[in-house]
């Protein structure tokens, strides 16, 4: 049974362009790569060119594997600045708050640019220009925003209406709402010069140096040895079984291959009782817990070729490059990521985590990826659990109840199962019942057998060719 060529994404518009590109012959990776920069016009709540990402590419023919890091790196390389203080910010996803820090010493060397660049390189088939066009097109227009992503922007307003934020976001002095028009003025241009100078436009070219220019007047240390020096990374590759199915992606930060691991053999045959206890001791034997704003694309072609990337700006720094559309990321003001070994030039971590699925014989099942920084790994196992084990669709699938663990506290949305929760109770695991689905429980987006769907969560879709 194959997998169908199609797209899945966070926005119905990130998806259309996906699925163009594929029509138009493109590979996996050029639907994909086009769909991501297409992400900077419609899910610029979430992500955009000025932040950073991981890549899993599945090849048919070779049945191998390929993870790619283009996440962002610590700057600093040319020694001549002392950066400014942060400025810190307090947002809450539901009742749940979290204090990041924004500003110009927030930005870290951005990878998106590189990343799109590099995908293409291994595994595009149309030319670059065709690939970022769609992109530049939107750009031009705007998109509507989703309802979800107006409720997730409620939440991260503090951290996006700085600068030329409010602008964009809050054009009439109040915030968007669902079904307006986004529109982000100058990214038309920014991705414009992207088509016809390439990625190191960004890099070593003219926007570069309006990169450098802007970070620095904000506060921050990036220089061009800091771009200069940007390379993506080729990552070792994890491997873990579930029932007869495996499942390959990188090793982020949350574990999640780890986690997948962990789980008992015998989880096919358990109760549903009994797996929610096992999946929720899995969950918190490994893994740490950040709150960020992520988004997914996953992408499969007609030879069977599946390219999954996973993007995100942190919260965003509130620092826009000059007419251009473009917030910067806020890494260095994201706690979690803040590591002993960080120095200049080194790569961050992150729990995105773009995954692939194939069957005992090598043959692809599900490409599947999420936002959601810590809720990521919740995400991406119940899905799979879903599909895998529970033989749903995956519409079904990703738009059923989760729960997410936090040390001893069960978070669970709205309809999760009862019997379970109780069962969670009984095991000592303290339940914290939310009255809705939330964002806060993840973005999935995944196309496999048994279909192609976004998260409901976040305004997600899938589709895939007729």
């Amino acid at each position: 049974m194959r997998v169908p060529a199609g797209v899945a994404a966070g926005h119905p518009a990130t998806a259309e362009v996906g699925l163009r590109i594929l029509a138009a012959g493109g590979s996996a990776a050029d639907a994909a790569v086009a769909a991501v920069l297409a992400t900077s016009v419609s899910e610029s709540i979430l992500t955009g060119i000025g932040g950073g990402g991981f890549a899993t590419y599945f090849d048919a023919a070779t049945q191998t594997v390929t993870c790619l890091d283009f996440f962002c790196s610590v700057p600093g390389l040319d020694g001549d600045v002392t950066p400014d203080p942060m400025t810190p910010i307090e947002v809450y996803f539901g009742a749940v708050p979290q204090i990041y820090s924004i500003g110009g010493a927030s930005v870290a060397v951005p990878g998106v640019p590189a990343g799109c660049g590099e995908v293409h390189r291994r595994w595009g088939r149309l030319p670059w220009q065709r690939v970022v066009e769609p992109a530049v097109t939107l750009a031009r227009s705007g998109v509507l925003l989703p309802a979800a992503q107006a409720r997730t922007l409620v939440s991260v307003a503090p951290a996006l209406l700085p600068g030329e934020g409010a602008a964009i976001y809050a054009p009439t002095g109040r915030l968007l709402e669902g079904g307006e028009l986004l529109h982000h003025p100058g990214l038309d241009s920014a991705l414009d010069a992207m088509a016809e100078e390439g990625p190191s436009v960004f890099y070593t070219g003219r926007l570069g140096q309006l990169l450098v220019d802007t970070v620095r007047a904000g506060g921050g240390a990036l220089g061009p040895a800091d771009l200069a020096a940007y390379r993506v990374l080729e990552l070792e590759v994890g491997h873990a079984t579930l029932g007869h199915n495996h499942i390959y992606a990188r090793h982020d930060m949350n574990e999640t291959i780890h986690t997948i691991a962990a789980l008992p053999a015998e989880l096919p045959d358990m109760s549903r009782r009994d797996r929610a206890v096992a999946v929720a001791n899995a969950l918190r034997q490994y893994g740490a817990q950040r709150l960020g704003d992520t988004t997914n694309i996953s992408v499969v072609d007609a030879e069977g070729d599946a390219c999954v990337i996973t993007t995100t700006l942190g919260i965003g720094s509130g620092v826009w490059l000059p007419g251009c559309g473009i917030n910067l990321n806020s890494m260095l003001g994201e706690g979690e990521l803040i590591t002993p070994d960080l120095a200049p030039g080194r790569r961050m971590s992150s729990m995105m985590c773009p995954l692939v699925v194939v069957d005992e014989d090598g043959r692809l099942v599900v490409a599947a990826g999420s936002a959601g920084a810590s809720r990521i790994r919740t995400a991406l196992v119940d899905t799979l659990l879903g599909v895998l084990i529970d033989g749903l669709d995956m519409p079904a699938a990703i738009a059923r109840p989760r729960f997410h663990v936090v040390g001893d506290v069960v978070h669970a949305e709205l309809g999760y199962p009862a019997d379970e929760l109780d069962a969670l109770s009984a095991a000592g695991y303290t339940i914290n019942q939310w009255p809705d689905m939330n964002h806060y429980f993840g973005g999935v987006s995944a196309v496999g057998r048994a279909g192609a769907a976004g998260d409901p969560r976040r305004g997600g879709v899938g589709a895939v060719l007729p």
